[in-house]
């Protein structure tokens, strides 16, 4: 039996509550991320495959992008459902989104020191890894409530928590 991480969301708000905000936090962000992508002349580049052209790039982000609002899509009914095989994927993906995001954040910013941005470079690690630590806060939520419901299945939902001393 596997004990959730978290009990409440921010102390006041019930896991579901919080794993619901997480899955439209993960719709808007998304959303907004494609009107930035095609609408600002941003360049986006890759950390393995920096050679791919700049239009391919945008490409494999808008791809992503859509199966972010997809996975937070089943992430909100999974929640209002009930159903933790719906939550599955978003706790997959948002784990590797997390680790993801450190490494990108830890790059980005030596990228910003060898090129003498130092200012850059040390807000960037500042902001970003403040970004990782509520993104992993918010994932944990989402994995509580995910443990929670797969131990409630577990046990039949009519049933009363088992009997602890």
């Amino acid at each position: 039996m596997t004990e959730p991480i978290l009990k409440s969301c921010c102390k006041f708000n019930s896991l579901a509550t919080g794993s619901i905000i997480s899955g439209m936090l993960g719709i808007v962000l998304a959303i907004a991320s494609m009107i930035v992508l095609f609408t600002l002349r941003v360049e986006f580049r890759t950390i393995v495959f920096d050679w791919f052209p700049q239009y391919v790039v945008k490409i494999i982000l808008a791809i992503n992008l859509c199966m972010t609002i997809f996975i937070s899509i089943l992430l909100i009914v999974g929640v209002v459902k009930r159903n933790h095989y719906l939550m599955m994927p978003w706790v997959v993906l948002g784990i590797t989104i997390a680790i993801g995001l450190l490494i990108s954040v830890i790059y980005t910013a030596v990228v910003f020191f060898i090129e003498g941005f130092i200012l850059a470079g040390f807000l960037w690690l500042i902001f970003g890894f403040l970004a990782c630590l509520i993104y992993a806060y918010m994932w944990m939520v989402v994995y509580s409530h995910f443990i929670v419901l797969k131990e409630e299945r577990s046990r039949g939902r009519y049933n009363k928590q088992p009997y602890r001393r």
